[in-house]
């Protein structure tokens, strides 16, 4: 994990509320926010039993800033969670979720369970302070429940799609789909806009690009992808950075 600069802004986007110029509407009970530092995104969505969110931060603090905000911008209790992927800055807020269902992709959960000092130690080497990256380790939650190929939450009145695409930029890739007007796809870092997508130790760059294809047929031409890191972009860059990725680690 490298740390991530500000994008260009996105486009026909606009902030959740006055007092919440933070998150970004991109379709009704949609919104996003780019956390600071790591530019990780954290997305929510609003059902009539609760709030999914989709990833929670780099550390409890900030999960628990990510879970105050959403339940005022939504004015809904988070009910669920799912993450991209297990590297530090998506999942190191999970904790603070008391309560919530907690979905990774399969493998996920062996990780996180053998993994928190690894997790630790990226955290500290990419500048979270140690006692931070420490608490946030001591306590990592496991996912409830895995996703193996495609599975459809009921949020209550409102259906979400979780999908396993990867291994592709880790092990264990999910994407969500929110279906509206327009589609809304949380991609994870399988998709980033404020810089090149990142193929650490545990990426499969050679299957990358395949997962991309995977992405773009599930949110279609008309979507909005929000990537892990950025401003949220269209097909068309989706399909170039798979072009890239293809041409990089062929």
């Amino acid at each position: 994990m490298q740390a991530h600069g500000d994008g260009p802004a996105a486009a026909g986007r606009e902030p959740a509320g006055a007092q919440d110029a933070e998150w970004e509407r991109l379709a009704a009970g949609v919104v996003r926010r780019r956390l600071p530092r790591w530019d990780a995104t954290v997305g929510a969505v609003a059902g009539g039993d609760g709030a999914l969110v989709i990833d929670t931060g780099s550390s409890l603090r900030e999960g628990a800033a990510v879970r105050a905000d959403v339940t005022r911008v939504l004015d809904r209790r988070v009910a669920w969670v799912v993450l991209t992927h297990p590297h530090f800055d998506h999942v190191f807020g999970t904790a603070v979720f008391a309560g919530a269902q907690v979905y990774g992709a399969v493998g996920v959960d062996a990780l996180l369970a053998r993994g928190a000092q690894t997790l630790r130690d990226d955290a500290v080497a990419n500048g979270l302070p140690e006692h931070e990256a420490a608490e946030a380790a001591d306590v990592l939650v496991r996912p409830h429940r895995t996703v193996s190929g495609r599975l459809t939450l009921d949020l209550g009145g409102r259906e979400v799609v979780v999908t396993n695409l990867g291994p592709a930029h880790t092990e264990h890739d999910l994407a969500v789909l929110v279906p509206g007007c327009p589609d809304v796809v949380f991609c994870g870092d399988l998709v980033e806009e404020s810089g090149e997508p990142q193929a650490g130790p545990d990426a499969r760059p050679a299957r990358w690009p395949a997962a991309l294809d995977r992405l773009l047929a599930l949110g279609g031409e008309e979507a909005l992808y929000a990537p892990g890191h950025g401003a949220v972009v269209d097909a068309a860059f989706v399909r170039a950075q798979r072009d890239e990725l293809a041409r990089r680690f062929a």
